[in-house]
C-alpha cells in the first residue's frame, strides 16, 4: 500500500533535505506540505530548497496557487480552501471525517479519512467508527475512483491490517518523521569522560574501534569551545564507522556538529522544547529514574529512555536513587510502550546478561570501558556478551 507523510506545521532547521530524504530513501508515495500558520514566504523558502525533480511528488494543503507555479503534483482541500484552482490538472485530495462523507466523493483522487485510530499528535482525538465499519464503506464503494487513505495513529506495524481492510494507502504525521534508531548501534552506548589517559575524543576513538556504533559526547566541565572542537573530531569519527552520534544537553550544538540528536538529564531542557528546536528527525534520549519520569518523556515525544543508575557510579554528580536488577524488572514491566531503553550506571560485564533480561535495548558505559588498559579490545568483548 502507498504511504503519505505530512509535514509537522512548524518549519525546523533541515527540513527541505528532510523531505528529501524521505522520499528517496524512506519509501513515501507523496509528501504533504501542511504549515496552517505560515506566511506564504515562508512556505515558498521551504519549495524551493526541495529538488525540482521530487516537487511532482509533493502536495500543498494552503497557498495552493503555488502549485502550478512550482511544479508540485497535487493540492490538498479541506473546508478552509474547499475548491482546486481554476484549471488544476494535477491530483486532488481531501480531508473527511465520517463515513458518511465517503459518498460525497467526487472528483478527488484520493482522500484522507481520520481518526482511524486514537491520535498520536492529537491526544484525545479519538474514532468515531470502527475499521471493521470503514471495510466495509470502502468496499461498497469501490465503484467510486476515489482511494481512501487512513490518518491518525497510523504506524508502519498498522500497516498490514489497514491493507487488508481495503484502504489505499496510509498517511502519517509525527510517526513518518519518527528518526530510525538502529537496533545494532542502540545495544552498546559509550559514553564519554576525560580521564588522566585519554581525552573525551580517544576515548571515543577507542571504543569504535572496539565496535561500539553510539557515541554520547558528554564532558560536563568542558567549555563550548572544547566541546565544538571535540565534537567536530568524533562526529568525524562517527560518521567513518557509521555509528550513531548524540551530544550531551548541549541541543544548541546538534545542527552545528551534524549529530544525530541530544541526550537530555531531568535538569536539562524538556523533551518538548528540544523537539520543538530540533525538528522531528533528529533523535531525543531522556534520562529517568522513575516510571511518571518514563511516562512524562515518551508522551513528550522522547525516542528512547535512559534508565539508571543501575548501581552507584563516579562519572557522575547528583545521583538519583540506585535501581539494582529488581528496579529494572519492576519498571519495564510497567512501562508497556515500544520505546527503547538503555540501562546506565555502574554496570560491569556480570551485570549484563541478567540486565538484558529484563527487557531493555541496550547498555550504556563509560567508566568499565575507559578504566581497562586496553578499551577497545574492552569494548569488543562486552559486545560479545551482548550479542550471546
Amino acid at each position: 500500500m502507498q504511504t503519505i507523510a505530512i509535514t509537522p506545521p512548524a518549519f525546523y532547521p533541515g527540513e527541505a533535505q528532510a523531505i528529501a530524504g524521505i522520499l528517496l530513501n524512506r519509501g513515501f508515495w507523496r509528501v504533504h506540505i501542511r504549515k496552517p500558520d505560515a506566511a506564504e514566504s515562508a512556505i515558498r523558502a521551504l519549495i524551493e530548497e526541495i529538488p525540482a525533480e521530487l516537487r511532482p511528488r509533493l502536495s500543498i494543503h494552503n497557498a495552493l496557487h503555488l502549485a502550478e507555479q512550482y511544479g508540485l503534483g497535487g493540492v490538498h482541500l479541506n473546508r478552509h480552501t474547499p475548491l482546486p484552482p481554476q484549471g488544476w490538472h494535477g491530483l486532488i485530495s481531501r480531508s473527511i471525517h465520517s463515513i458518511a462523507e465517503i459518498d460525497t466523493l467526487s472528483n478527488e483522487d484520493y482522500a484522507f479519512i481520520s481518526p482511524v485510530f486514537p491520535s498520536i499528535s492529537k491526544p484525545g482525538y479519538n474514532p468515531t467508527f470502527t475499521i471493521g465499519q470503514l471495510s466495509e464503506t470502502i468496499r461498497r464503494n469501490q465503484v467510486n475512483r476515489t482511494r481512501i487513505f487512513a490518518l491518525g495513529g497510523v504506524t508502519p506495524a498498522r500497516l498490514p491490517r489497514l491493507e487488508s481492510a481495503g484502504f489505499a494507502g496510509a498517511a502519517m504525521l509525527s510517526e513518518a518523521w519518527r528518526p530510525q534508531i538502529p537496533a545494532d548501534n542502540f545495544k552498546l552506548q559509550f559514553i564519554t569522560h576525560p580521564t588522566g589517559n585519554l581525552s573525551v575524543v580517544d576515548g571515543a576513538r577507542k571504543a569504535l574501534e572496539g565496535g561500539c556504533r553510539w557515541i554520547q559526547l558528554r564532558w560536563k566541565d568542558a567549555s563550548t569551545g572544547q566541546l565544538i572542537d571535540a565534537g567536530r573530531e568524533i562526529a568525524a569519527m562517527c560518521r567513518r564507522h557509521n555509528a550513531t552520534f548524540i551530544i550531551d544537553d548541549h541541543v544548541s550544538l546538534v545542527h552545528h556538529l551534524r549529530a544525530d540528536g541530544v541526550h537530555l538529564g531531568q535538569n536539562d531542557m524538556t523533551v518538548s522544547h528540544a523537539r520543538a528546536i530540533l525538528g522531528p528527525m533528529k533523535i531525543i534520549g531522556a534520562t529517568a529514574n522513575t516510571l511518571p519520569q518514563m511516562v512524562q518523556a515518551k508522551k513528550q515525544g522522547a525516542d528512547y529512555i535512559g534508565l539508571g543508575p543501575f548501581r552507584f557510579t563516579q562519572t557522575k554528580k547528583n545521583l538519583s536513587p540506585v535501581l539494582g536488577l529488581e528496579g529494572y524488572r519492576t519498571l519495564l514491566s510497567s512501562f508497556h510502550t515500544d520505546t527503547p531503553v538503555v540501562a546506565i550506571g555502574g554496570i560491569t560485564d556480570p551485570d549484563i546478561p541478567p540486565l538484558m533480561s529484563t527487557g531493555i535495548s541496550g547498555i550504556a558505559l563509560s567508566s568499565t570501558i575507559l578504566s581497562d588498559y586496553d578499551p577497545a579490545a574492552r569494548t569488543a568483548a562486552i559486545l560479545s556478551i551482548i550479542n550471546n
